[in-house]
């Protein structure tokens, strides 16, 4: 019986060494494959390192791109706000002496075209103080001047109210007195003390009359 189990034991202790190998093989495989593993996941990783990098370098750059457009739009708008300014103070003060002088001036064009008529008005004086002139030439002479005024007067478009014969109208004319009148109807303006004069139809002064009203 020893010596049929010696033969084991000894075949045995020969596949221990073999087992061994091959377990230690297997063992380096595996450490093999996981440093391969591990490698490749390295790789992964700085590979996903580097495009995120690259990525984050891109939006970067795109940031810094609409950052300095949007600061040249607010530039450009801040530019234009500033010149709009200046524009519009410059329009102010231009409308401001068109104002002024407008105000001083307005007259000047109705001043002119009134001397002659006053340069008239003295030759007429002038000459009614001359013992040879003669009545009827000065009262020429002021009919002319009288008309020259009233052309002056409607071409700045101021017209004379004149409401003889006329029904009475409180808007434009001013009752001095009520007067009974035979066979005149009631309301009618019957004499003009003083005539009346209107601006563009806006009333100047109103027309002084005596009215008609039954007797």
């Amino acid at each position: 019986m020893t010596n049929t189990v010696q033969p084991e034991n000894e075949d045995k202790k020969q596949a221990e060494p073999v087992e061994a190998a091959v377990v230690e093989e297997k063992v380096e495989a595996v450490e093999q494959t996981e440093t391969a593993e591990t490698t490749a996941d390295d790789a992964k990783e700085a590979q996903a390192e580097e495009v995120s990098a690259e990525s984050l370098k891109a939006k970067l750059m795109e940031t810094e791109a609409k950052l300095a457009a949007a600061e040249k739009k607010a530039q450009d708008s801040w530019d234009a706000l500033v010149r709009q300014k200046a524009e519009y103070e410059n329009l102010q003060k231009r409308t401001e002496r068109d104002i002024e002088k407008a105000r001083k001036f307005a007259l000047e064009k109705f001043a002119n075209a009134l001397l002659p008529i006053r340069d008239n008005l003295e030759l007429g004086i002038e000459a009614a103080n001359k013992p040879d002139t003669q009545v009827d030439a000065v009262i020429e002479g002021m009919d002319l001047t009288d008309k020259a005024l009233i052309d002056v007067l409607n071409k700045f478009g101021i017209e004379e109210i004149n409401p003889q014969d006329q029904k009475f109208d409180p808007e434009w004319h001013e009752a001095m007195a009520m007067q009974p009148i035979p066979n005149v109807e009631d309301n009618m303006v019957v004499i003009v003390h003083r005539k009346g004069y209107h601006l563009n139809e806006r009333l100047l002064r109103p027309a002084q009359v005596v009215v008609a009203k039954q007797a």
